[in-house]
């Protein structure tokens, strides 16, 4: 095939959208119900699809539909050109309203509580008519949104770049401090190893986060296990409460206790820290309002590397 022979007319949006559905559901049966479309018009949408660009894209079995090397990279690109029509779709749509942009930002537990509401602040400063909204959930779930177009950017932790679909742009490096109420006992304990912590109640990450793997690590190599009385969340509405309300410790960054007064870090040593950024995907189109959004959480974040660097 020639690169513009995808241009002579016979390539439908229409294919794209079936391509995808089929590709996300595994099944053209399940394609077809989540599209509202019958079974026969979904198959002859991928046959006409086949047809232009002269490979095939699945392989047929009993399990279902899967992709052929040839529909794998299709696939990749169909959801690419889906997602730059949804945004142009988005962008138009806040020109006719006469609004002035929305920036979608994913965010978990790193950085959500001083590098975006600071940026927000200073974001609104500027543009007090844009609208910011603001997802949280765990880093897979927030990387899946961010891929398909649901939101803009993603503000945490950054892991390690083994996704060539996203773009990671580091901002500050946070150490993790194990973090208590100021009435805790071991707030009385001179220099508390981790093995003097494990009979208190603890709060760790969920398991499809970083930090919980590197806790768990943080342990082993003491040969400790890790507490059997704890709590795995990464709310921090709900640590806080938590932490406030009775003699529990949490592995969090450092920057969660700067403005809260009844909290308080352990002196207690972790061989672990974060780098904190943005993760977003590489090539895609920018409202105005987003690309203001990324300025601003560089300006934050060069205040707060002098901050921590002023803890050390």
């Amino acid at each position: 095939m020639r690169p513009y022979d995808l241009l002579d007319g016979r390539l439908k949006l229409r294919h794209l959208v079936l391509l995808t559905a089929v590709a996300e559901h595994g099944r053209v049966v399940k394609a077809a119900e989540h599209l509202h479309l019958t079974q026969p018009v979904v198959t002859r949408g991928i046959h006409e699809l086949e047809a232009a660009l002269g490979v095939t894209l699945f392989e047929r079995g009993a399990r279902g539909m899967t992709p052929t090397t040839a529909g794998t990279v299709f696939v990749a690109h169909a959801r690419a050109v889906l997602l730059e029509l949804r945004r142009a779709g988005q962008h138009l749509g806040e020109l006719g309203e006469g609004a002035l942009g929305t920036v979608t930002i994913g965010t978990h537990l790193a950085g959500s509580n001083l590098l975006l509401p600071r940026a927000i602040s200073r974001l609104k400063t500027e543009r007090p008519n844009a609208t910011v909204v603001v997802r949280e959930a765990t880093p897979d779930l927030l990387l899946a949104d961010l891929i398909s177009g649901e939101i803009d950017m993603m503000i945490g932790r950054l892991t390690s770049p083994d996704n060539p679909r996203v773009q990671q742009y580091p901002l500050y490096r946070e150490p993790i401090r194990l973090v208590v109420r100021t009435e805790h006992p071991a707030c009385a304990m001179e220099s508390p190893e981790l093995g003097d912590l494990l009979d208190y109640p603890w709060i760790v990450p969920v398991r499809q986060t970083t930090l919980r793997q590197e806790l768990e690590e943080v342990f082993a190599n003491q040969g400790l296990p890790l507490p059997v009385d704890r709590t795995e969340c990464t709310s921090m509405p709900t640590m806080r409460t938590l932490l406030l309300g009775a003699d529990v410790i949490a592995a969090l960054p450092s920057l969660i206790t700067r403005d809260e007064e009844r909290l308080v870090a352990l002196p207690t040593p972790l061989a672990t820290g974060r780098t904190v950024g943005v993760t977003v995907v590489p090539g895609a189109t920018r409202a105005p309002i987003a690309r203001l959004m990324l300025s601003q959480l560089e300006v934050v974040a060069g205040e707060l590397r002098q901050e921590l660097h002023s803890q050390v």
